[in-house]
Parts: C-alpha cells; sequence; structure tokens
C-alpha cells in the first residue's frame, strides 16, 4: 500500500551519498559495483528488527554471492546501535534524526504493531531476544525512542546507477523481504562486471 508521494517506485533515481556506518569504512549508496539492499529498520535493539536480521546474517554468503550489499539503516543514535551491530556482517546506519526515512518516504503507523499478522513474528521476537538477554548475549533497547516503537520496515533494492530496482514499504513491522525474495529480486537484476564476479 502506497501511502506516501515520497515512496520510491521502480524506475526512481536515487543520488549519490556516502553513509557513515557506526562501525567500519564509509559506504558509497549507490555502489558503482554492486546492488545494493537498503532496508528501513526501527530502533536499536528492537526485538523485531533482530530476529529478521538474523535470518539475513544466517544466509549472508548467498547474498553477497548474488552481488548485494546491504546496508541497514536505523533511527537511533550511533552509541546505541554500535553493541547490536558490532557482530553484523553489514553496513548499520545510524539516522537518529530521520533525515533518510523522510528522503526514502518511509513512515510510522499503529499498525505497525497492531496489525494481527505481525503478532505471530512479535512474539517469537521476544522470545528470542528474552533468551539471548539471559545469556546476556544482547541487552535491553533503551525505554526513551525519540522517534517511537511504530516504525515501519522498507527496502530498496538499487541499481550500481541509483536506479531502484525494487522496493517494499512495509505495511506492519515484520514486513519486509525475505531472503529468498531478495535474492530473487537480485537474480533479475542489471549487474555490473564486477558484482557479476562477487
Amino acid at each position: 500500500m502506497r501511502t506516501s508521494e515520497k515512496q520510491l517506485v521502480p524506475g526512481s533515481v536515487v543520488s549519490s551519498r556516502s553513509l557513515a556506518p557506526v562501525c567500519g569504512p564509509p559506504v558509497a549508496v549507490p555502489d558503482s559495483d554492486r546492488l545494493i539492499h537498503l532496508q528501513f529498520r526501527r530502533f536499536a535493539g528492537c526485538p523485531v528488527c533482530n530476529l529478521h536480521l538474523r535470518s539475513m546474517v544466517r544466509r549472508y554468503g548467498e547474498i553477497e554471492a548474488a552481488g548485494v550489499r546491504e546496508v541497514v539503516v536505523f533511527h537511533s543514535p550511533a552509541k546505541e546501535l554500535r553493541q547490536y551491530a558490532a557482530d553484523l556482517p553489514f553496513a548499520v546506519i545510524a539516522d537518529p534524526t530521520k533525515r533518510l526515512y523522510a528522503e526514502f518516504g518511509v513512515e510510522s503507523a499503529r499498525r505497525a504493531l497492531l496489525d494481527p499478522r505481525v503478532w505471530p513474528h512479535v512474539l517469537r521476537a521476544l522470545l528470542r531476544s528474552t533468551a539471548m538477554l539471559l545469556r546476556g548475549r544482547e541487552g535491553l533497547p533503551s525505554p526513551r525512542q525519540p522517534h517511537g516503537r511504530l516504525g515501519l520496515p522498507a527496502d530498496v533494492l538499487l541499481a550500481p546507477d541509483g536506479t531502484v530496482l525494487a522496493a517494499k514499504y512495509g505495511e506492519h513491522a515484520y514486513d519486509q523481504w525475505t531472503v529468498d525474495e531478495l535474492l530473487e529480486l537480485a537474480s533479475g537484476a542489471p549487474h555490473s562486471s564486477s558484482a557479476r564476479l562477487a
């Protein structure tokens, strides 16, 4: 469901920029050698986001082999994100002012958590996060979230020239591309010669 004039559609073009991850060197978006899968998530420590990102981590080798670079944006400060991003194999970007969210038309809505389709995922996410917390492998998210807890996810697949190949704006907090969906989109996308060799 497209609700914002700013939301991207296939054929839109994203201007070049350099983003600074919370760990590691700057990331060029778009990337002249690879596809970029730009993900917009919620806040640092969000159990639902962590559940989804772990599915990406498990299959990260397949994603890289498909010539895709993962870039994940959160609307939390870098200081809060670092503890969650340290063991992730992809770039994690802090956007505490939600400048990128506004630019890409990524929204918040009550349906993020009120949509019944998200409830099974919320339960799984809370069980996983509780287990990780008890093992001392994750901390609790900050109780204060300046931009709230009702963010909706978004996925954008960018060609090396910045053209949007596909975009998905979630209808609830766990409505995003699966790894299989991402790989299928990437398989039909135009790649640069170096991306094909990745």
